[in-house]
């Protein structure tokens, strides 16, 4: 085993990778939700929340007359979520809910927006089936916002090793070996239109990395390295292991993110469309 194997592969939760990509894409985030401009006052969701980060910052887009309702499945997510609106002082403008995106309970025709950020997409089952379901809470001529991650560089100088890390099964995640095409989450236009959404568009947002890193920041690239590749031990050959650990663990010497040079980006995709109105 690598002597650099044991530290690199951590242990921490779900809700600690969440709070760590926060300081990552949380700039981003934010500019996406810029961009959109939502009204003054209006209602929305987000759903799967998580930790409720967009949450709140779609709250604060909208105003004190607003509302936001955060939406996930982990009962704990939803507990550092309510914890976090209390701390930046807006418990008032959000409620959070468990409930699954596939059987919503909410009232239909209620809301002004739907927002989706990591979640729809990912999840298996049939997308327009669930993009039609989501849209039900939506008044006429409400919009629904879809953005995941689409893209990334990551490791400068190293383009092949990225090809083959983006190639293994967690790289290439979330499409799934053996399903069509079209259920790729770069084809969501076609989701949208089949849902009879109007008004659909895609555009792409870039976040960035760049050298000195904070603590901070240097423990959420190792973090983030962990949720994009994975473990992918079965799949890459033993150079490109050892190669992998060697750039991508905090403890060797060889760090990627701690060259003075260091420069990385990611990209998130916005897929948007609106009901009849």
């Amino acid at each position: 085993m690598n002597k650099f194997e044991n530290n690199y592969y951590s242990r921490i939760s779900y809700a600690e990778r969440l709070h760590l990509s926060d300081l990552l894409r949380g700039s981003l985030i934010r500019s996406v939700i810029n961009f959109l401009t939502l009204p003054e006052g209006s209602r929305g969701v987000d759903i799967g929340c998580g930790i409720g980060s967009n949450t709140l910052m779609l709250a604060d887009a909208v105003g004190r007359s607003g509302h936001v309702t955060g939406i996930d499945l982990s009962g704990n997510l939803l507990s550092h979520a309510r914890q976090k609106s209390y701390k930046v002082g807006l418990s008032q403008q959000v409620s959070f809910m468990k409930g699954d995106m596939n059987s919503l309970s909410l009232s239909d025709n209620c809301f002004d927006w739907v927002w989706s950020a990591d979640c729809v997409g990912y999840a298996p089952g049939n997308a327009v089936r669930l993009i039609k379901n989501i849209a039900g809470v939506l008044k006429p001529g409400g919009s629904l916002f879809v953005l995941a991650w689409s893209s990334q560089q990551l490791l400068p100088g190293y383009p092949r090793l990225e090809a083959r890390l983006n190639a293994t099964s967690a790289g290439f995640a979330p499409f799934i070996e053996g399903r069509g095409p079209e259920f790729h989450f770069m084809r969501a236009l076609g989701w949208f239109r089949a849902a009879g959404l109007k008004g659909i568009k895609a555009d792409t947002f870039v976040g960035n990395i760049q050298a000195p890193l904070t603590k901070e920041k240097r423990t959420a690239m190792t973090s983030l390295f962990e949720m994009r590749w994975g473990r992918p031990d079965s799949e890459l050959t033993k150079t490109e292991r050892k190669e992998y650990l060697r750039l991508c663990s905090p403890d060797s010497p060889d760090f990627i993110c701690d060259s003075p040079d260091y420069y990385g980006f990611f990209t998130y995709t916005l897929f948007r469309g609106r009901t009849d109105g």
